[in-house]
């Protein structure tokens, strides 16, 4: 089975009207928005070299954020198939 078909066969069973997103999954997705965004701001900071002072307020706040929304996350993977 290749990638297009796995996506249209996830993308039907999404849209079917009884689908359910479990709190496992809702746990996954909000580890990975997460980490993808502490490294994307902790990315944005190395590659901005131009400027001086390094991480500033605003920027630990998001890195907090994102820290709390992984961990959150980590919290629901446990809880299994139930309904969210």
């Amino acid at each position: 089975m290749n990638i297009m078909q796995s996506a249209k066969q996830l993308l039907s069973t999404i849209t079917k009207p009884d689908y359910a997103l479990t709190k496992r999954h809702l746990g996954l997705l909000l580890v990975v928005i997460g980490v993808a965004g502490f490294v994307g701001i902790l990315g944005i900071d190395v590659l901005d070299v131009g400027r001086e002072g390094g991480i500033g307020p605003a920027q630990q706040l998001a890195l907090a954020g994102c820290a709390a929304l992984a961990l959150l996350g980590l919290t629901l993977i446990p809880l299994g198939d139930t309904p969210a």
